[in-house]
């Protein structure tokens, strides 16, 4: 599933090419992908001749604004989500579920090959919050200031949960997904096994400030390009060639060589290095 950084990378992309281009009008070709309205014929209306603000984005969610009063889109890509931006002569995917028509023969297309992700159409004046009801339930954004130190052990205290399934908890911090979860996890030195409570204030803030120095990496490089990933002009991103753990089982520690483990945790793989990262986080 993307996350923050590669939905970064897809904003910033829909921002430079998009913004200021008017929607002439759309096709909608798997009506699921539409969250809200439910109507085709009522989200085409509503779009028709509304242009492109600029596109936000909150957590894993993109949000922009309809300009001429024409109320917001919201897009969440779930796990294999993509908007391309390509001309209209381009031959369709197979996997292609929607599409809207801009300036200049161009148009943005949603393609989502497992058929998970949504697009929201909200009517103006109203908050995206009411009808994207995901957005109620999210943390701060990890670059916000409300992400600070004491939130963050105040967020870990006394929790029985495991670190790393805690980290992906949506409603602790906005954006976090098994990749970057992994990756801080590594450059803090801290087993992803270990429970919240167990971490000392010292870990808490080495893993705030591992989180952010990888959430910017990873924004610097595009992304990581897994699964279906591109960004909005179909480039792939570049996390994972420079990847300290995730995605490298059995392949040596970039640090100490030791070879890297793979564990299930809630379902999801874990990365990580057991001479870096030690039981009782004795680093």
């Amino acid at each position: 599933m993307p996350e923050l950084p590669e939905v970064e990378t897809v904003c910033r992309g829909l921002n430079q090419l998009t913004f200021g281009q008017t929607i002439w009008g759309g096709e909608v070709l798997l009506p699921r992908t539409l969250a809200y309205p439910v109507s085709i014929e009522e989200f085409l209306q509503q779009i028709k001749n509304a242009t492109f603000g600029q596109w936000q984005r909150r957590g894993k969610y993109l949000l922009v604004p309809l300009e001429e009063n024409k109320g917001w889109l919201g897009v969440h890509l779930r796990m294999t989500g993509q908007l391309l931006w390509v001309t209209k002569d381009k031959p369709l995917s197979r996997h292609t579920r929607l599409r809207l028509f801009c300036d200049r023969s161009q148009e943005l297309r949603f393609v989502d090959i497992r058929t998970f992700g949504k697009v929201w159409w909200v009517r103006p004046n109203q908050p995206p919050e009411t009808i994207i009801t995901g957005l109620q339930k999210l943390g701060p954004e990890p670059f916000s200031k409300a992400f600070s130190l004491d939130y963050f052990i105040n967020k870990l205290k006394g929790r029985q949960r495991n670190i790393k399934t805690i980290l992906l908890d949506q409603a602790v911090v906005a954006g976090i997904g098994n990749i970057y979860a992994d990756e801080a996890l590594f450059k803090s030195g801290i087993r992803p096994t270990t429970l919240g409570k167990e971490l000392s204030q010292p870990q808490v803030k080495r893993l705030r400030e591992a989180m952010i120095e990888v959430l910017t990496t990873a924004i610097e490089q595009g992304g990581t390009t897994f699964s279906d990933f591109r960004g909005v002009t179909g480039i792939n991103g570049n996390y994972s060639g420079v990847a300290w753990v995730y995605g490298r089982h059995n392949q040596p520690c970039r640090v100490c060589g030791t070879p890297i483990e793979r564990i299930k945790l809630g379902g999801r793989s874990s990365h990580f290095c057991p001479q870096c990262q030690p039981l009782g986080n004795k680093k």
